[in-house]
């Protein structure tokens, strides 16, 4: 079930979190808080996917000003488009305030981010550094997305 996310999911966004990081390494650099992350400056909303037994298996938020961010699934929740249906909530919330989407990822030639927002009809715009760096200290480059034409 999707819907949009609670003060008290917060927790159980966290324990998602961390799952998707460990098995993923996303995000890229573990955040110092977590809940904080998860609540960036100018959040306009975000919701989770619940399993049937009230574990959450998924988060998506919007920030502004049209960002989708913070997009995650469990690996226990993979291929059950629970990714799939998050998008597909945000883009018709933001369709219906005539708020167009755009986002970032990670450039990485075999990211399954990048095989699934390519897939879904996002399009590539450009692609540049990112104002942090990797947990290495290296760069990291960001491809930037909008959806549609």
């Amino acid at each position: 079930m999707i819907r949009f996310r609670q003060a008290a999911d917060l927790d159980g966004c966290v324990a998602a979190l961390r799952a998707v990081h460990e098995a993923d390494a996303y995000p890229l650099n573990w955040p110092s808080d977590p809940g904080s992350w998860l609540n960036p400056a100018g959040l306009l909303a975000a919701w989770v996917h619940v399993d049937s037994d009230g574990a959450i298996a998924g988060h998506l938020a919007v920030q502004q000003p049209g960002e989708l961010c913070r997009l995650f699934v469990t690996p226990a929740a993979r291929r059950r488009s629970v990714g799939r249906d998050l998008v597909a909530e945000a883009t018709a919330w933001a369709a219906a305030r005539d708020l167009p989407l755009t986002l970032n990822v990670t450039d990485e030639k075999r990211s399954a981010a990048v095989a699934f927002y390519e897939a879904t009809g996002w399009r590539h715009t450009h692609t540049e550094p990112a104002d942090w760096t990797g947990p290495d200290g290296g760069p990291v480059t960001l491809r930037h997305y909008r959806l549609g034409g």
